[in-house]
């Protein structure tokens, strides 16, 4: 049993707080581990000491006694670890380090779940607006149906793994420490099929396609998942099945384009409607819709429907419709149609009201030159 000071051992004072100690042990068992110190004689001898200290101090009732009696007020002579949370909360935590996972106690610790899968679903604007129920067709690993998941050939059952005796894992001894590793011969389940079902050739799983229906809900847009519980890949040994995900990616539309809960579209409208006024007919995805354009319409106003956009599928109201206006400029003109517009510019030139725009600019204009 060692005689030092377990504070000292550890580095810390005697008014460590319990976070600041177990932070000292953890950084003690990095450092002293035989396994990350084999060319070091001491660091076994250094590694119990850590533990034994933590042992004693992670102890309140221990802790207490070692404070006012000493190493005479604590018994480490048979040294197991500490039963409670806290000590094997930090093994836990520093073999996951060094080893990445596993337990130095040898308990086993392996999950049967099945691994998710993930599918990519494409669906039209419209599907995704207004929601869409589709079939698809899964390749996924499913539980044997012959030997249900076990491996086994009918009428017979998996046998204890020899190697391992069931466990799992196999310690082997690193310095006064032993050191659990997976079971090459079962690797890992601790069961040996000795007759192995043909179908699936004792793994327990075979690969097949299911068809699946999958529920599009109104409002999904590119990047959204839908998540299919347990109907992922079967777990091995008869584990719980993992997940399906279905990835969604909204194909581009020929009219729309779409910002969240809103859709946009573009407009063209006549020189003559866009000058006197008129009406025209603009597309929604619940048919057409007729709206009033004003007199004097400039290229880029916005036509506001309301209710005409996508449904919020996170809550909120249905988005809106935005048609942007695109003065369509006339071409292939006869001789007569340029004679008339050629009147009307001559006209026009006489009333700095009726193109305000264009008068405004070239002010603009004329005083950036001047002031340069």
């Amino acid at each position: 049993m060692s005689k030092k000071d377990y504070y000292e051992v550890l580095g810390v004072d005697r008014n460590v707080s319990e976070g600041d100690l177990k932070k000292a042990f953890r950084q003690k068992a990095m450092k002293f581990h035989p396994d990350r110190n084999s060319d070091d004689p001491s660091a076994p001898e250094k590694f119990k000491e850590a533990s034994e200290a933590y042992e004693v101090l992670s102890d309140s009732s221990k802790r207490n006694s070692y404070d006012q009696f000493g190493h005479q007020g604590v018994d480490t002579s048979g040294f197991r670890g500490h039963s409670g949370e806290g000590f094997n909360d930090i093994f836990g935590d520093i073999f996951g380090d060094i080893f990445g996972g596993g337990d130095p106690f040898g308990r086993r610790q392996r999950s049967n779940r099945g691994s998710d899968l993930q599918y990519s679903m494409t669906i039209s604007l419209e599907d995704a607006v207004r929601g869409v129920t589709e079939k698809i067709a899964v390749p996924a690993l499913e539980s044997c149906e012959k030997c249900n998941g076990s491996g086994a050939e009918k009428g017979s059952s998996p046998i204890t793994c020899s190697g391992c005796n069931g466990a799992g894992q196999v310690r082997t001894q690193q310095g006064f420490f032993s050191v659990a590793q997976t079971c090459r011969q079962c690797t890992g389940s601790g069961q040996v099929i000795k007759d192995p079902c043909k179908p699936c050739r004792g793994k327990g799983r075979v690969e097949r396609r299911k068809t699946l229906s999958v529920k599009i809900p109104a409002g999904v847009d590119t990047g959204d998942r839908i998540r299919l519980a347990g109907e992922g890949e079967a777990g091995p040994n008869k584990g719980p099945s993992g997940d399906l995900f279905v990835q969604i990616k909204v194909l581009p539309h020929d009219v729309f384009e779409r910002d969240g809960r809103h859709l946009y579209c573009e407009a063209p409208i006549s020189f003559v409607d866009a000058t006197l006024g008129g009406e025209i007919q603009i597309p929604t995805l619940d048919g057409k819709v007729k709206i009033k354009i004003p007199e004097g319409t400039q290229t880029g106003k916005l036509f506001r429907l309301k209710g005409k956009g996508v449904d919020a599928i996170r809550g909120g109201s249905k988005g809106d419709l935005l048609c942007r206006a695109v003065i369509e400029t006339p071409q292939n003109l006869t001789t007569k149609q340029k004679d008339l517009l050629q009147e009307l510019q001559f006209s026009l030139k006489k009333s700095d009201k009726q193109t305000p725009l264009s008068s405004e600019w070239f002010d603009k204009v004329k005083s950036f030159f001047e002031s340069n």
